[in-house]
Formats: C-alpha cells, structure tokens, sequence
C-alpha cells in the first residue's frame, strides 16, 4: 500500500508539497465547487459541519470581534480557536485573534483543507482544534464576477495571474456591499436598525522560479466598516499584510523559509440600549486598536521511499493596544483608556512518518515558548486627564511541550483505518488579557492573569475514497470562558478587577477566566459521489457531547456549542450547460451564555442555486438563500430580546473565466 505522494507533481510555488504522514491525521479538503461560489471564505468552510462561528453569523454581519473559527463544535469563542493559515502565514490577528475573512478575495484560492485535531508538529501555538490550511492559486487566467441582489447586495471581483520566463504575476480585488436587515423582529423599537456592510480587498503576488528554487513576495490589505443592528454602534476594520517565501520544494531534500508582517486597526463603538428599545446611549468608543503581528517560519524535509523527516522552527510577535472612550455621563464620554502588550512565541519541532507495508506512521514533538510582557492599562477622567486606573500586570512565561502521533492501515479494496493522539495549546490574546468590552447592556471584563489553553485528545476512522465516519474525545484544560459574575442593575467589586462597575438593568456582569476543563465527545462524517457525471452529492454530519468541569460551570454546556449539525448538498448538471444545485444545513439549539440560561433554537436553512454556461468562459447564474425564510437565531439579551441572520434573499450573477 503506497502512502507516499505522487512522484510526478511538482511544486513551482515556494511552499512544501503536504507530507506523506498528513495521512494519518484527520483532514478535509473543502469542495471546490464550495470555493468557486462563496462570497467569502467562511461561506465555504461553513459547508463541514463543527465548523463553528461565533453567533451563527457569516463575516458580513458579524463584529470583526467574534470573527473566530472553531472546530468540532467543542470550545467556540469569539477569538477562535483554530489557527487558520494562508500559505504558511497566519491569518488570526494580531490583537484579538479573529479572522477578517474578506481580506482573501475566493478568486484566489486554489486549495482549502480543515486539518482537525490539535496543531502539533508543523502548526503550532493556536491550532487548539485544529487548522485551515489556505492556498492561493499557482494556475494562469483571468476571472470576473459580479452580481446583486435583495437586501441592497453587490458585490464584484477580478483575478488574473500570467506567466513565463521564470516569473509569475498575480493581481485581485474584491468590494461587496449590504444595506443589510433588521435582525430584532419581536419588540423592535427605533434603537434598532439594520445591519449593514461596506468591504473591499486587493491583493497582488510576484513569484520567480529557477531550476530548483521557488520565491513569492505578497502584499495585500483590506477594509471594512460595518453596523451592528443598533443607532450608533458600527465598526471599521483596516489592515495590511506583506510575506515573503523562499523554497527549494522539490526533491528528497526540500526546505522553506518564509517572513511576514501583518498591520491592524479596527474601531468599534458600542451603544447601551434603552428597556423598550426607545434610543441608544453611546457607551464605548474604541476609536483605534494599533495592532503589529510578525514572524518567521523554516523547515527542513527529507523525504526517501518509504519515510521522511521534518524539522523546523518559527516566532511569532504581537504588540497591539486599545484606545477607547467609555463611561457616557452627562452627554459626554468622561473616562479614557489605553490598554494593551506584548507578546512572543518561538517553538521547534520534528516529525517524522514511515510507511510499513499497510500501515503507515507519522509522529512529532514541538516545544514552544510563549511570553505575554509589558502589560498596562491607563485610565483618565477626560475633564482633568487625572489617572483613575494605572495598572502594570505581572509577565507571563509559559513552556508548552506538545506532542502528535498517527497511523494508519490500508484495507483492501480502497478502505482504510486510522487514529491519532495528539496535544496543542492556544495562548489568550491580547485582547483576552486586556481590553474588556460592552455589547448591548452586557458588560465583560479583560484579565491579564490568563494562562493558554491546553488540548489533549484522540480520534478514530473507517473510510474509503469518498467517505469516512470516526469518533473523536478531546479535553481542554484552563478553557478561556467569560464567566457571569452577576446581574444588573448593580455596581461590581472584586480584587482583580478595577472598582466600581457599573452595569445597566437588563445586563450581565461577566470576566474572562481559565475557567475549568471541558470534556467533549463526538462522532463526525461525511460522504459524497457522483452519478455519470451528471448528478453529484455530499451528505456530512458531526455530533458533539460537551461539558464544562470544575468550577461554578460544571456540568454545563459551553456557549456556542451546538449539539448536531448536518450539511447535504445535490448538483444537477443538465446537457444543456445547466446546473442546479441545492444545498441544506442544520444545527440545533446552541446557548447564548455560560449559564445555559440563554437557548438559541434550531435552525434548517436550504439555499438553491442555477448556473447557466453560456459558452465555455461565460456562465450566468441565479441563487435563493435561505429560500424556506428561516428564522435563524443569532443572539438574545439577558431580557429576552432576540436577534436573527439573514432573511430570504435572491441575488444574480456574471462569471467570466478564461
């Protein structure tokens, strides 16, 4: 049974092919059709069921804040949980951690693959549920799309790349606009208004290659401003990122080394909502959060005929700081705040795989250091600029020994059995540690005394070539949860936390904490094939069993966490050029809080689509989301108040692709 990859590819980008041992591992590659279509990244990763974001909305809707992706359904946060990578460079953010998934125009892409399980070896701090792997396309051509729709939508991008003489170019942009909807339906008053977004991204590429040596330098940025559903509380989000790859990628003896640096800026103001929805109150004014992300990465492979080996290293840096207006008395914000740090994590490993007649095994170790240092938090009153907060929180110094191993047996006729143990950590962000923040009359404290979060876990599968179902069992140690520590109206107190928070009636008082563990245990599957290439299908589900222990939480389910999902999808494609397509998705009841005090229920949407080529470059297309207008639950307020995702909405389309 050969496990090794296909001696005939060859690699031109600067970037190694995957290893032979990624076999043993869980991973899935997301349809290309899923890519070709989306409208943004996360519209395709959305298709694999336990691919969870935050609140159930996609990145047109959602605060930058809660842009976050976790796997497995099994410990969602805002900041994420799984590290997300676009050709070895990592895309969470700097400060918070989040993924601003417009800044990668689809067009892009020519790879994307959900490694599940914890990112050890290769991968590293943050992979705590696993990793997306991104890859941009290394293909000539030319494509342009445009379309519009319901809920005042637009949106249009162009990609081109060409080739020769050794060097390759390649330029894309993006801009997608909404009016938006009103997410408040029942006791909706002239405090609500529609969420709405404005976004456009531009990326360019130079590439050089020789006889055996592969160079990229990329440059990209975005922005984005968008409103969150209430008079006065809008956000805008700008960054910029540059990377540079040398690679000899081909070989028995392959090597890569890569740079980059990634710039941030978001703004976001936030509003307290009056009990009968009558008016808004300015309550924060976070006017800039400067954020500096950077780092290096090399790794070193041999591979022979049976076996291989990996070595590598990579630092990652974080500076970023919050400035911010907050406590609105008298028409007038009367406190400012700067809040923010450092932080540094270098590691190495080595992982190695060697193929044994049936099975094949795939092993490595990795140590990382990380360090949070140069903490402070500044508070003023605005009308004398006194200090009223001047806090310098301890560093922090962490050694995190994390480990991986695989194997997996070929079985006769195509069928195949593996399992894997594995452990990873995710250090909390600077935004975790530092900056607290308000949303509606909800308020939650930073705590710059939080530890990472340590993984430990185990999964198993029996598959074919166009399946597979297995089970998994993970446990997060010291889980980053915001804890409710009490209900308003009410001024709260505590050692750690600054004096005198007030928080409004209808709100919740809550603080991040390493708050206990949580157990989860699930099972996921997937299938998919094809009827003489006419008729093709996809069926996947995941079930997760999740539990807080230890603490105040024990036995409780952690908020966000849905108990099943499920994604099903059938494509048609008629003699004539044309194909229809439907795709179906459920997840059921998720909590909103801690507590479980807060259900979000169940939710079936069914989007149709209709593509109609016109010749073989030109296709035509028309798409109903959502078309059953489910009411998708995205949030509720501690009194009850409820927020919903998108309406039923139709929207056509032009694509030329050459």
């Amino acid at each position: 049974m050969d496990f090794q990859s296909d001696p005939e590819i060859v690699v031109t980008a600067p970037r190694l092919p995957e290893a032979p041992g990624q076999l043993a591992f869980s991973s899935l590659p997301i349809d290309e059709a899923e890519l070709t279509e989306a409208i943004r990244i996360d519209d395709a990763l959305r298709s694999t069921p336990g691919v969870s974001l935050f609140r159930r909305n996609d990145s047109a809707a959602a605060n930058p804040t809660i842009q976050g992706l976790s796997l497995r359904a099994s410990a969602p946060s805002g900041a994420g949980r799984t590290l997300v990578l676009l050709d070895g460079q990592p895309l969470n953010d700097p400060f918070g951690g989040w993924v601003i998934w417009g800044a990668i125009p689809p067009d892009t892409l020519g790879r994307a693959e959900i490694v599940r399980g914890a990112g050890a070896g290769p991968y590293g701090a943050g992979a705590l549920l696993g990793v997306v792997r991104l890859d941009e396309r290394d293909t000539d051509g030319v494509v342009f799309s445009g379309e519009g729709g319901d809920l005042g939508h637009w949106r249009a991008s162009a990609f081109g790349a060409a080739s020769g003489g050794g060097a390759s170019l390649m330029l894309a942009a993006q801009a997608q606009h909404e009016d938006g909807w009103l997410p408040v339906r029942a006791r909706r008053g002239a405090a609500d208004e529609a969420v709405w977004f404005d976004g456009a991204s531009a990326v360019a590429r130079l590439g050089l290659r020789g006889d055996d040596l592969a160079f990229s330098a990329r440059i990209g940025a975005y922005e984005e401003e968008r409103g969150a559903g209430l008079v006065g509380a809008q956000s805008r989000n700008t960054g910029q990122s540059v990377s540079f790859a040398l690679a000899r990628p081909n070989g028995p003896l392959a090597w890569r080394v890569q740079t980059w640096a990634a710039w941030s800026n978001l703004a976001n103001s936030s509003v307290a909502t009056a009990p009968d929805r009558s008016a808004t109150t300015p309550a924060n004014n976070q006017y800039r959060t400067p954020a500096l992300g950077w780092g290096l990465n090399a790794a070193l492979r041999w591979t022979g005929d049976a076996s291989g080996v990996e070595v590598g290293a990579d630092v990652r840096g974080n500076d970023g700081e919050t400035r911010e207006l907050f406590r609105f008395q008298g028409g007038g914000f009367t406190r400012s705040r700067i809040a923010g740090g450092e932080m540094l994590t270098s590691g190495a490993y080595a992982e190695g795989w060697r193929e044994t007649g049936a099975y094949l095994v795939s092993g490595g170790v990795r140590l990382d250091q990380w360090r949070a240092f140069g903490g402070a938090r500044l508070e003023r009153d605005t009308a004398n600029n006194a200090i009223v907060l001047g806090a310098t929180p301890e560093d922090n110094d962490v050694l995190a020994p994390t480990a991986r191993l695989g194997v997996r047996r070929g079985l006769d006729g195509g069928l195949y059995l593996r399992g894997a143990a594995y452990a990873g950590f995710r250090p909390p962000t600077l935004n975790e540690l530092h900056r607290p923040f308000r949303v509606g009359n909800d308020i939650t404290e930073a705590n710059p005394g939080l530890d990472p979060e340590r993984l430990t876990g185990i999964d198993a599968a029996v598959g074919g070539e166009r399946w597979s179902i297995g089970v998994f069992a993970t446990r997060v140690e010291g889980a980053i949860v915001n804890v409710t520590l009490g209900a308003g109206p009410g001024t709260f107190f505590a050692a750690e936390l600054p004096p005198g928070i007030f928080v409004p009636a209808g709100g919740a008082f809550r603080q991040r904490r390493n708050a206990g563990g949580i157990d989860a245990y699930g099972v996921e599957a997937e299938a998919h094939g094809d009827l003489r290439d006419l008729l093709r299908w996809r069926a996947a589900l995941n079930y997760t069993d999740a539990a807080m222990q230890g603490g105040a939480l024990d036995g409780l389910r952690p908020a966000q966490s849905p108990e099943w999902s499920a994604t099903a999808g059938l494509a048609w494609e008629a003699p004539t050029g044309t194909t229809f397509s439907a795709d179906i998705s459920y997840e059921s009841a998720r909590f909103e809080d801690d507590l479980n005090s807060r259900e979000l229920a169940p939710a079936t949407t069914v989007d149709l689509r209709v593509d109609q080529r016109l010749t073989q470059e030109l296709s035509i297309y028309a798409a109903f989301d959502n078309v059953t207008d489910e009411a998708v639950e995205t949030a509720e307020t501690a009194d009850g108040v409820e927020s919903f995702g998108p309406p039923r909405a139709f929207r056509v389309g032009v694509r030329l692709s050459r």
